[in-house]
């Protein structure tokens, strides 16, 4: 029995939008190389994507899929895909001629066929060969976005599973709080975090939970080497919970100890500004008017130098290296918000003047006429230990 966690009917009416969105641009056919989109138009769910591996989808809805052998019978059991071929690994391959060779099944000598050159999946080496193996074949055009513009807006059944997502990332931070305070180790708070998610049913997440104390409370990407809290202490989480690789992210810093005068500033600072956010993320405006409301809070307060140039970015169904989706809050984006598009805002305060972090940040779905946030956590200052 395959194992696909959407009904056929709910794929093929994706891959039919994008056979249109194909047609419009052009496009005769197109090569598949984020998961993402393998994922979202036919169920197939793997890693394998770091080794070559090319989904091919015709205008007219043929597929062809060439990847390595330990992939085929994944792709038999977590997808649609009838025609899967295997390129084999040997000095020398070329797995483009592979491809090759399937194209000219598919009668594309001389068509123009899409790519997605921006993607985990076709490294700079694989990419330079693909040109130079398909020169004077048929014409490459960049259609990166495609499938990627198609996903922004989720179907019921993802939002279903977004929702999951949310729960697991509350229950995850239950946990943290549970054991952080003086003399906490840093690795048995991660444990914990990541146990909530897979004991519900969830997923890896696409990248490392995030955790930083004392000055690493300051950093906003995963860095190797735990340390116990101490008995004042600042502590930034950012993690995920992942249900059917859909992500609902969350940030926080957290006190441990007595929160001074200027944290607790911070922190007031980064609430009001994820809910001005928040409320301005609702259809018919721009991701651009919603960084806006971010810089215009935070510079009020006399914190420009402290915040990002960036407060969040879309969810969904995404593949390691990270989690964050296309398209991203920053000034003047124009991409417009419509219901059933799932955003993570994030709003970051790193203080280098004093030494102190306040992160905030959670996962909301658009609705028809709000947003509705995916966690149920109290946005209030977390102080532990005091």
């Amino acid at each position: 029995m395959k194992h696909i966690h959407f009904s056929e009917d709910e794929l093929a009416a994706r891959r039919a939008k994008a056979c249109a969105a194909m047609i419009q641009d052009g496009l005769d056919g197109l090569l598949i190389f984020r998961q993402e989109s393998m994922y979202y138009l036919t169920g197939y769910d793997t890693f394998g994507f770091v080794f070559f591996q090319c989904l091919y989808l015709s205008a007219d809805g043929k597929m062809t899929l060439l990847t390595r052998a330990p992939d085929f019978r994944q792709a038999q059991f977590t997808s649609i895909i009838d025609d899967i071929r295997v390129w084999r690994d040997a000095s020398g391959a070329n797995p483009v001629d592979d491809l090759k060779s399937i194209l000219e099944e598919h009668h594309c000598r001389d068509k123009t066929l899409g790519v997605e050159w921006d993607s985990y999946g076709l490294t700079a080496a694989n990419g330079r060969s693909l040109e130079k193996g398909f020169h004077g074949f048929c014409a490459l055009k960049d259609a990166s976005f495609l499938v990627s513009k198609l996903r922004l807006i989720k179907s019921p059944k993802e939002i279903e599973y977004c929702r999951e997502a949310g729960a697991l990332a509350d229950a995850a931070l239950e946990r943290a709080i549970d054991l952080v305070g003086p003399g906490a180790f840093e690795g048995e708070i991660l444990s914990a975090m990541n146990a909530a998610v897979f004991e519900g049913g969830g997923d890896y997440p696409a990248n490392e939970f995030i955790i930083g104390s004392g000055d690493g409370a300051l950093m906003c990407r995963y860095f190797t080497g735990r340390r116990y809290l101490d008995t004042q202490d600042q502590l930034t989480l950012e993690w995920a919970g992942t249900y059917r690789h859909y992500h609902a992210a969350m940030m926080n810093t957290l006190v441990i100890g007595k929160a001074s005068d200027r944290q607790a500033f911070l922190h007031e600072a980064a609430h009001d500004t994820l809910l001005a956010c928040e409320a301005a993320l609702k259809p018919g405006a721009t991701m651009g008017e919603v960084f806006q409301a971010h810089a215009s809070m935070l510079d009020e307060r006399g914190l420009s130098n402290a915040r990002m140039n960036a407060c969040g970015y879309s969810l969904g169904a995404t593949f390691a290296p990270n989690w964050m989706d296309w398209p991203m809050f920053y000034a003047g984006n124009p991409v417009v918000i419509q219901p059933g598009m799932v955003f993570f805002l994030h709003m970051i305060i790193f203080d280098s003047d004093t030494g102190f972090a306040a992160s905030l940040g959670r996962t909301s779905v658009v609705m028809e006429n709000e947003a509705e946030s995916l966690s149920n956590a109290s946005l209030n200052q977390i102080v532990i230990g005091s």
